[in-house]
């Protein structure tokens, strides 16, 4: 077996739809048998230590169509500051339970776009969060920007509140592309965007792009990249479009007939990588790139890589509370997600009540098995002995489980006793060979994306 991915493997592999694996078990699991009552315990019996925020603000100006958020489109003030009423009002309701002391080591903004409120809205949210709970001295303080929308009023609002990373969402340079996806952003609202953030202290700026968008080629990503990269972004996360319109309605709206082909995604996605590495960025896990003075960079040689609902992170937190509608958050015990409807939302705040919906309780091997694919994750290869000693368990039980016997007879994967490496040339496979150790997975999701 060669180390290339024959065209008969990329097709087997690369099309089959596989979980990102942010979490495991992932998402499709929850289920409403995890209530309220459950996370109102699980806030309470918490231990002193560290803990993250994430936080969501679910408005935008206009819909993105290749957008997989939960998102709504809010041309008015009134619906946010409606929402940002209920936001405040379940901060306090969940600081309410949390007994056990939390010093909040990362704190995240996510949408949407969260600078849709105004600087004064976002004051007086982050006075709330601060006032809550106990953040340490070095913190990092992050937020997803669109920077179509940022106001310098914004920019100024978020250097005072402490802010000190942002990821602004690029996606592609590329005029006709940007048109194919509703989404129209010149470079220099971009560049003066990131002018904007550095002069008010933000000292680590990352960008998303996207691959697989309608009517995108492989020079104009490599142009995208090109233009990136003169901005000197820290960071640069760059993903592959996942086309669910069966789950996002809107998505139906971009022509299936201009979406490029497996071949050309694979192509896209490895031309996208060299020209970053070319370019003096880290290659980090499955698809983040950032420079070698980064964190992130950092703890990737070092073996503390992690991943969470953000993707590749610094953040060591075994807890992390979500805040606002459809967040997810994870305790100890498993996972719990807010009610995604807004207007349910804010009537079940309104009522006292925290806003579960759903969530996953931990059982069995599903810890352990989720630490074994995170550092498959992280690191593309796992000592499936060192973990399974954190665990208590046998490791030849779980490897005999382990579907890896397609994965080394195809030539993805070694192993060595119970150490399990990806070779360099299945590494964008990685999330199908993650998979191998995954006891839910279901045989058919259409709601994944491909894994390439």
């Amino acid at each position: 077996m060669t180390d290339t991915l024959s065209p008969e493997l990329l097709a087997r592999y690369a099309d089959a739809r596989m979980p990102r694996y942010t979490s495991y078990p992932t998402a499709p699991h929850f289920s409403n048998a995890v209530s309220e009552a459950d996370y109102r315990s699980w806030l309470a019996a918490l231990q002193p230590g560290k803990a993250s925020l994430y936080v969501h603000i679910p408005f935008c100006r206009t819909m993105c169509w290749y957008c997989g958020c939960h998102t709504t489109v809010a041309s008015r003030e009134a619906p946010v500051a409606r929402y940002l009423d209920s936001l405040t009002k379940e901060i306090g309701l969940v600081s309410r339970y949390v007994r056990g002391l939390r010093t909040i080591s990362h704190l995240h903004f996510g949408g949407g776009t969260p600078t849709m409120m105004s600087p004064d809205q976002m004051r007086s949210l982050m006075q709330e969060l601060r006032s809550r709970f106990s953040f340490e001295d070095a913190a990092e303080v992050a937020i997803e920007i669109d920077p179509r929308t940022l106001t310098k009023e914004m920019a100024q609002a978020l250097g005072e509140c402490g802010f000190d990373r942002a990821s602004l969402g690029v996606q592609s340079f590329d005029d006709g592309v940007q048109r194919a996806i509703n989404r129209v952003q010149s470079f220099q609202q971009t560049h003066e965007a990131m002018r904007q953030l550095r002069a008010n202290g933000m000292t680590r700026i990352n960008f998303d792009l996207i691959y697989g968008l309608p009517n995108q080629s492989l020079q104009s990503c490599l142009d995208t990249v090109e233009q990136a990269v003169t901005l000197c972004p820290d960071r640069l996360a760059v993903f592959g479009y996942a086309h669910v319109p069966a789950f996002k309605p809107h998505q139906r709206k971009i022509d299936e007939a201009a979406l490029p082909d497996s071949d050309a995604r694979f192509t896209h996605s490895r031309a996208i990588a060299e020209a970053l590495v070319h370019a003096g960025y880290v290659e980090i896990g499955l698809d983040h790139f950032a420079l070698p003075d980064d964190p992130l960079a950092q703890a990737a040689t070092e073996g503390r890589l992690h991943r969470n609902f953000q993707g590749y992170t610094t953040d060591e937190a075994q807890v992390l509370i979500g805040l606002g509608a459809s967040s997810i958050g994870r305790m100890p015990n498993g996972y719990v997600q807010n009610e995604t409807r807004i207007p349910v939302y804010q009537n079940i705040v309104a009522g006292g009540r925290l806003p579960i919906a759903r969530g996953y309780r931990f059982e069995g091997e599903d810890l352990l098995r989720g630490a074994v694919i995170e550092r498959l994750m992280c690191d593309n290869r796992v000592d499936v002995g060192q973990v399974c000693e954190q665990f208590d368990f046998d490791p030849a039980q779980l490897l005999r489980s382990a579907k890896l016997g397609p994965l080394i007879a195809d030539g993805l994967v070694e192993k060595h006793g119970a150490e399990i490496s990806v070779k360099p040339h299945a590494r964008p496979l990685v999330r199908s060979i993650a998979a191998a150790f995954d006891a839910h997975l279901a045989p058919s999701a259409d709601r994944y994306s491909r894994a390439v």
